[in-house]
């Protein structure tokens, strides 16, 4: 080939990927509940699209494990017990702290973390638990999404879906621990503004690893 090859082409926000997200925020949000046997028709009649943009997210929200296509029962919301949402801290234990740490090392603006942490504080009396995890969950991608590494944000993504899905039906079931978790997030926020990423790194760890700890006692 020569040296003219392709240039690159920037990503756009497909139809595919609006209803990607709608799904997700549904789900995540429990408006669609676990177990729960997701259509293709109803759900394009609702988003008003077609049922192919609706057909491809889907596909895409199983490879996240969000949802469950079975030949039997279609497409399913995952059910999420404590061995599912084990395995995605797991993981988060061993990407997650190192990406916080580079974020802290590269001086990235923590302007939407700084926004985000405080819609979490006024969450924390709330009887919404659902809606404290999602903004949580924005909590912590504001701090790895600036690593610089698109391959470890990805898989971190992937795995807030999962854990997210478990954090209100699973963690905070068993153990409540939301206001423990805000202090996390401010000691982890604070290291990270200050750019020190051995800080970061340590508090990150320490604030997954409790939740591993939970769930394997």
């Amino acid at each position: 080939m020569n040296e003219s090859v392709l240039a690159p082409v920037a990503r756009s926000t497909t139809r595919t990927d609006l209803v990607a997200d709608a799904i997700r925020e549904a789900i995540l949000s429990g408006r669609i509940k676990q177990g729960e046997t997701l259509v293709e028709r109803r759900l394009a009649e609702q988003l008003g699209v077609s049922k192919t943009p609706v057909r491809e997210a889907l596909i895409g929200l199983a490879s996240t494990g969000l949802v469950v296509i079975s030949p039997n029962r279609g497409v399913t919301v995952r059910v999420v017990g404590e061995e599912e949402v084990r395995k995605a801290y797991e993981v988060r234990l061993l990407l997650e702290p190192w990406a916080v740490a580079r974020t802290a090392r590269l001086g990235a603006p923590m302007t939407e973390a700084r926004r985000v942490l405080d819609e979490a504080a006024a969450l924390l009396d709330a009887t919404d638990l659902t809606h404290l995890s999602l903004v949580n969950r924005r909590f912590h991608r504001a701090l790895y999404a600036a690593c610089d590494n698109e391959i470890v944000v990805t898989q971190l993504d992937n795995l807030q879906d999962l854990a997210a899905l478990g954090t209100v039906t699973v963690l905070w079931k068993h153990w409540p621990t939301w206001r423990e978790e805000h202090e996390e997030h401010e000691a982890i926020l604070t290291a990270v503004a200050e750019g020190d990423p051995a800080a970061a790194e340590r508090l990150a760890r320490k604030h997954i690893r409790r939740s591993v700890t939970h769930l394997t006692s």
